[in-house]
């Protein structure tokens, strides 16, 4: 799976996911946003955006169909330790399903911050990862995001 870290979520993922794993502030969480394959801008593009309205305000659109997952500190797994022995710290999602999903074709999934799910915009949300996630929603079968590794800090 080919993945970037968004430019403004460099150095921030384990702190952000902690955030929301301690539930600090309240009513902070991930949110998993999917891409619409029509219109999708470069990797090096996407990569710029500061906020999800900066990342659809070109030609990429959000596939609001399938909609968004919100995680909060209940869906997250416990924040590991480092991996001292192999000089890095992974952060892993849980498994989430779309149930029968439907819209257009999909290519990418952006991993997301949103500090506040009540009062927050597009404008607050920080995108902290995008992931390849091809899929071709058909109204009938889920789509399922198998649970693991989706951010490894490490030196190299």
């Amino acid at each position: 799976m080919a993945a970037f870290v968004f430019n403004i979520g460099k150095g921030r993922v384990i702190e952000l996911y902690s955030n929301v794993e301690n539930n600090n502030p309240a009513n902070c969480a991930i949110v998993l946003v999917v891409l619409e394959t029509a219109g999708l801008e470069a990797d090096a593009v996407l990569k710029d955006a500061d906020s999800v309205a900066a990342l659809v305000a070109g030609t990429t659109s959000e596939q609001t169909v399938m909609g968004r997952k919100t995680l909060t500190d209940a869906d997250l797994a416990a924040l590991p330790a480092p991996d001292d022995s192999n000089d890095r710290y992974d952060v892993s999602l849980p498994t989430t399903t779309w149930v029968a999903p439907d819209g257009n074709p999909v290519s990418k999934l952006a991993v997301c911050y949103d500090p506040d799910t009540t009062a927050g915009t597009d404008a607050d949300l920080i995108p902290l990862v995008l992931m390849d996630f091809v899929h071709d929603p058909n109204g009938v079968s889920n789509i399922q995001l198998t649970g693991g590794v989706f951010f490894r800090a490490s030196d190299g």
